[in-house]
């Protein structure tokens, strides 16, 4: 004979897992959701001959797909990693993590006037926007769509 709380307290601990695992694939597709927003004003930028160029120090670098693929990545999971950490420490994380988020953000745009020419500025300010707008509304929503299951 089958005791009843224990298949209770086992579809519990199954759907729990779930919800976790629906948690990160959600997380992991807005993260690649913030990178493909980046490398769409990236490739938009391109196909309108604006030449993707940063000066960083003395010297000028060329912004190529694959880093603006990687750093919209590196940014997505160090939100992640933030939003993750904030929801085990706070009630409510979802408000410190788009106030950090925003703030972090605000202070990226600093990198984009490293930008060769208006049109390069333009871009690398409009591929910081893509990436921040897609980690600042998809990842907190993420979690309450889990939560409110």
């Amino acid at each position: 004979m089958t005791d009843v709380s224990t298949n209770s307290t086992q579809r519990s601990v199954v759907r729990t897992a779930g919800r976790g695992r629906a948690r990160r694939l959600r997380r992991a597709g807005v993260v690649l959701l913030a990178a493909g927003a980046a490398l769409a004003v990236s490739a938009a930028a391109r196909a309108g001959d604006v030449d993707l160029a940063a000066r960083t120090g003395d010297s000028v670098r060329a912004v190529d797909p694959a880093t603006v693929a990687v750093t919209a990545v590196l940014a997505g999971l160090a939100g992640w990693a933030l939003l993750a950490v904030l929801e085990r420490a706070l009630r409510r994380p979802n408000l410190v993590w788009r106030t950090v988020a925003v703030a972090v953000f605000a202070v990226s745009l600093t990198g984009p006037l490293g930008g060769v020419g208006t049109g390069a500025k333009l871009a690398l300010a409009g591929m910081h926007l893509a990436v921040a707008a897609v980690l600042v509304a998809g990842l907190p929503r993420s979690v309450a769509d889990v939560r409110g299951r």
